[in-house]
């Protein structure tokens, strides 16, 4: 899809090139944070869950589900509705926009206190987005998924206006379809070597395939140092950094646009 992050090999592309740098060094100088991230290929999986030294069974359990037309007209326009199910919390719900040029955000977005941008970094590629976040109660998403409560419910008046705004016209957040949910394993920790706290999310689809992203965040100020000693840390423990890049979202998109 023409949205997606310029996301390639990182056995083919191990480095930005100087138009990427430049472009990188300007969106993080207008973005909140950075997140690190790294998908790991099915073959190797269970090896780094070995290597990381990761409990499954101290993992939170999540359903994420995304709304868009049955063709991906909101994707095909760099926008992104889902609402997510935690375990042990309360549902929330989320509009994006991606890819995004923050410079161009309007001052009362940018002080919105549930509006956030962020650079998502990944070997080879990245993107940058912004999301209006707001929080649900624990069981409003399963109503919604249920057919008991409209999908609009599960957004704020601020999130309607923003999907108003840059949705195609006359697209209603009532109209959408349903894509998921998606069962999804979140494990935060914080190796001893690396001194920082790192998130692996496991995503299980229908098919039975399964994408592991391993992430970190970290202000924009420190993201190059931060993603030289990650890399370094990783690569101790034989994680493979070199496999094909997929985000999370462009596979549950196109898994269930299909039919799956």
């Amino acid at each position: 899809m023409g949205h997606s992050p310029r996301v390639t090999s990182a056995a083919t592309a191990p480095a930005f090139s100087g138009e990427q740098l430049i472009e990188l060094l300007g969106l993080m100088k207008e973005s909140d944070s950075v997140e690190l991230k790294l998908t790991v290929p099915e073959s190797h999986q269970r090896s780094t869950v070995v290597a990381l030294g990761m409990d499954p069974l101290e993992a939170q359990i999540r359903q994420v589900v995304f709304f868009d037309t049955p063709d991906l007209t909101l994707d095909k326009h760099g926008v992104v509705v889902r609402a997510r199910r935690v375990q042990g919390k309360g549902d929330d719900s989320a509009v994006k926009l991606r890819p995004l040029d923050p410079a161009r955000l309007p001052a009362r977005l940018r002080r919105s206190a549930a509006f956030r941008v962020e650079v998502d970094a990944l070997p080879g590629g990245f993107v940058c987005s912004g999301a209006l976040k707001g929080a649900l109660r624990p069981t409003d998403v399963r109503a919604a998924l249920a057919g008991e409560r409209p999908l609009r419910k599960l957004f704020s008046k601020e999130q309607r206006a923003f999907f108003a705004e840059h949705a195609p016209d006359g697209l209603r957040l009532d109209d959408l379809a349903v894509l998921g949910p998606i069962l999804v394993l979140k494990l935060r920790f914080t190796p001893p070597e690396l001194g920082r706290r790192m998130v692996a999310e496991m995503w299980a689809y229908p098919d039975g395939s399964r994408v592991l992203e391993l992430s970190t965040r970290c202000a924009t100020t420190e993201a190059f140092q931060v993603a030289a000693e990650a890399r370094a840390f990783l690569a101790a423990r034989g994680v493979d950094l070199t496999g094909e890049q997929q985000t999370k979202t462009r596979k549950a998109l196109e898994y269930f646009a299909g039919g799956g």
